[in-house]
């Protein structure tokens, strides 16, 4: 049995405001998810620095934010609204 007998008494994920970060920072995790996410955009390659770019456009407008997960202690980037995954 894990040490969280109910999901309930796992700490929830925190939102980290993308602007209390260090521009190399949050570089590092915008890459990150970049890298790890394997997303799908059609039928034309979409070159890495766009895809960053986009991510710290919906950063920006708060259609995205970050997210830190105590338990597993690490960093997600979600569409503001979308349900917040555990243990990725």
């Amino acid at each position: 049995m894990s040490e969280w007998e109910d999901a309930g008494d796992r700490p929830l994920p925190v939102a980290v405001p993308h602007t209390e970060l260090s521009p190399a920072a949050l570089r590092g995790v915008v890459e990150s998810f970049v890298l790890r996410e394997g997303t799908d955009y059609g039928e034309r390659d979409v070159p890495h620095e766009e895809k960053v770019a986009q991510v710290l456009r919906q950063l920006g407008r708060g259609e995205a934010q970050i997210m830190f997960d105590p338990v597993t202690e690490s960093v997600d980037i979600v569409v503001v609204g979308q349900p917040v995954r555990r243990g990725r």
